[in-house]
Formats: C-alpha cells, sequence, structure tokens
C-alpha cells in the first residue's frame, strides 16, 4: 500500500503525530520501572549471568512466566466466550460482550462510537480523531506502529484492525499472546455497512448498528435515485502526485465514484491504487478531476484535460472519501454534489 494512503487512513493529521500517550495504568509504569532498573543495573546481572547461566535462564523463565500471568488475570476470564468469522474469514474467539476494546484505525474508532460504544474503548490511534472526543482516549500508537506493551497494559480484551493499517506482525503477537484480533476489510460501499454490521454483532450492539445501517442506506438510496438517468462524467482521482496514485478496481473509492454518478477512468486497473503516469491520464480525458485536502493545484499538462479547461477540479475532505466508515456515506454525498452540480 502506497506511504500517502497509509497517512490518509492515519487521518493524516500532522498536529496528531506528537500527541503525548495518556497514562496507561499501573502496568505500563511496571514497564518504565522495568527498563530503568535494567539500566542501572545491567553491568552486574550481565556478570552474574556469565558466572551462573543456568540461574539467569530460570530467573527469566519466572519474569516471563509471571508477567503473562499477571496479564491474564487483569483480563475478566470469566465472561462466556463465542466464536465468530471476521472479514477476512478467521474464527476468533471474543467474550460475547467486550468491555476493553482497541481500535488500531481511525474509521474502526468512528464505526465504535456510532454504535454507541464510546465507553468500552479502551484505546486508539494517534491518528484516531473523529468524532473529537477520541482524541481523549489512552493512545497505543499510530497504525503501523502500535504498541503491543500498551495494549496489554490496557487490558484489552478484543482489538480491531483494518487490512488497511498493514501491522502483520504487531497482528501475529497479539493473537499469540491470546488476545482476540478481529480484522475489518470492506472492499466497496456495500462492504463498509456489511463491516458495521458484524463489528456491531461482534460488540453485543446489533439494535444500534441495525438502526445505523436503516439510516445510511436509506441516503445511499437516495443518491443513487438522485443521479440516475443523468450522464456520467469521466472521474480521475488523485491521491499523490510524486508519483501519481490514484484508486482501482480493488478501492472502495472507485465503487463510491459509480454510486456518485460517476465513471472512474482508472476502475479497470487492477489493484487497489495504481501509479499513473501523466500521459495516461491526457490520454484518457478525465471530466472531473478529485484532488485531497494536501493538493493545491494541478500540473500543467492536467490543466489541458477537459476537467481542466473547464475548471472542474474540486478538493474533497480526505476523511470522508478515504475512511471505510460511516462517514463514506458523507463522502458519497460530497462527491455526487460536486459531478451534477445542475
Amino acid at each position: 500500500m502506497p506511504a500517502v494512503l497509509r497517512e490518509r487512513e492515519r487521518g493524516f493529521t500532522e498536529h496528531r503525530k506528537q500527541a503525548p500517550a495518556k497514562r496507561e495504568g499501573s502496568l505500563a509504569g511496571a514497564f518504565s520501572l522495568s527498563r530503568r532498573l535494567n539500566t542501572a543495573n545491567q553491568n552486574l546481572f550481565g556478570c552474574c549471568c556469565q558466572k551462573f547461566p543456568a540461574l539467569c535462564q530460570f530467573f527469566f523463565l519466572i519474569i516471563f512466566a509471571t508477567f503473562f500471568a499477571a496479564c491474564s488475570a487483569n483480563r475478566s476470564p470469566s465472561q462466556p466466550v463465542r466464536t465468530i468469522t471476521d472479514e477476512l474469514g478467521r474464527s476468533v474467539a471474543v467474550s460475547i460482550r467486550p468491555q476493553r476494546i482497541i481500535s488500531l484505525a481511525p474509521s474502526v474508532t468512528e464505526i465504535l462510537y456510532a454504535l454507541g460504544a464510546a465507553d468500552r474503548i479502551a484505546g486508539v490511534t494517534s491518528y484516531c480523531d473523529y468524532p473529537p472526543e477520541a482524541r481523549q482516549k489512552p493512545i497505543v500508537g499510530d497504525t503501523l506502529k502500535p504498541s503491543v506493551e500498551r495494549i496489554i497494559a490496557l487490558n484489552a480484551d478484543l482489538v480491531i484492525i483494518s487490512t488497511a493499517s498493514q501491522i502483520e506482525s504487531i497482528f501475529q503477537k497479539l493473537v499469540e499472546i491470546g488476545i482476540p484480533v478481529y480484522v475489518s476489510n470492506p472492499r466497496n460501499v456495500a462492504g463498509v455497512i456489511d463491516s458495521i454490521n458484524r463489528i456491531g454483532e461482534l460488540i453485543d450492539a446489533r439494535d444500534q448498528a441495525n438502526e445505523l445501517i436503516q439510516q445510511l442506506r436509506t441516503r445511499i438510496a437516495n443518491v443513487q435515485s438522485r443521479v440516475s438517468g443523468l450522464s456520467r462524467p469521466a472521474v480521475f482521482v488523485i491521491l499523490g502526485t510524486e508519483p501519481l496514485i490514484t484508486v482501482g478496481a480493488g478501492s472502495f473509492v472507485t465503487d463510491l465514484i459509480t454510486r456518485a454518478g460517476g465513471r472512474s477512468i482508472s476502475a479497470e486497473d487492477s489493484g487497489d491504487y495504481p501509479q499513473y503516469s501523466i500521459e495516461t491520464v491526457v490520454a484518457r480525458q478525465p471530466e472531473v478531476i478529485l484532488l485531497q485536502s494536501g493538493e493545491e493545484r494541478l500540473t500543467n499538462r492536467l490543466r489541458q484535460t477537459p476537467a481542466g479547461l473547464s475548471n472542474r477540479v474540486y478538493h474533497v475532505d480526505d476523511d470522508l472519501l478515504l475512511r471505510p466508515g460511516p462517514r463514506i456515506v458523507d463522502g458519497l454525498e460530497q462527491v455526487a454534489a460536486k459531478l451534477h452540480q445542475e
């Protein structure tokens, strides 16, 4: 996945990059204390280990076992467990009503808030900035490098990630230590709705999910009804300029453009986010170009396209267009309004 898209999934909020992590509790303090003690006694401990290697091995084994026993005790083992299937087809054993949920993607955080589960969100990433109150939650790192240490310290009983986050190594570590991990993987607008439904089932918020889904489907149907029968302009979406990156057949953004009454010039290209040459874009004659927030203007060559010549170049809110959560429907409405202004 291109780096620019990773930033978009993170939320692309630069001021959040340096946000201080919140206090995670006594277990996190234990980690910090352990590091300080390790530094202070490094020379002495190293000497002992050279003289008594068998004793050192036994010592480390005791620490390891005690640490994970403490983590298991802090989680609530008494809750009934059920097995569900995530969006990659994996079986996940999770408590019937998780109480300590960690979200590792901005889109997932938005879904949890929309389902009324704010009080059960134990931690988020530094890029989870919507709704605004999400910024007050404990931070476990960013979407690409979350801290397993902090997740354990927060006594997580469920972690939800998005495949857009690209954190396979962290994923495996969490599974190995017994923390349930659910993977969200929407591939189109309908997939976003399905993901909301599945997460509602996962966290025991079925009624809230059903109500939200009904509202979103009504709005989607209204947009499609409004653009039905209208001409479909050729659309080019620019996600990055160096290199030039757009949306391909595998991106949910391509489906969104179709539902908004447009026709993506890259809809037939394989992959989620293909790279394009200026020459290819010019040859395909886009009638509308959609820019992201950080892109201020077109290159000279792209100004010679029908979109550039007719001044049909629009900015679209990154968070609405590129986060596969409830606000994707806001993005759909925004794009439809720009494509069909008559």
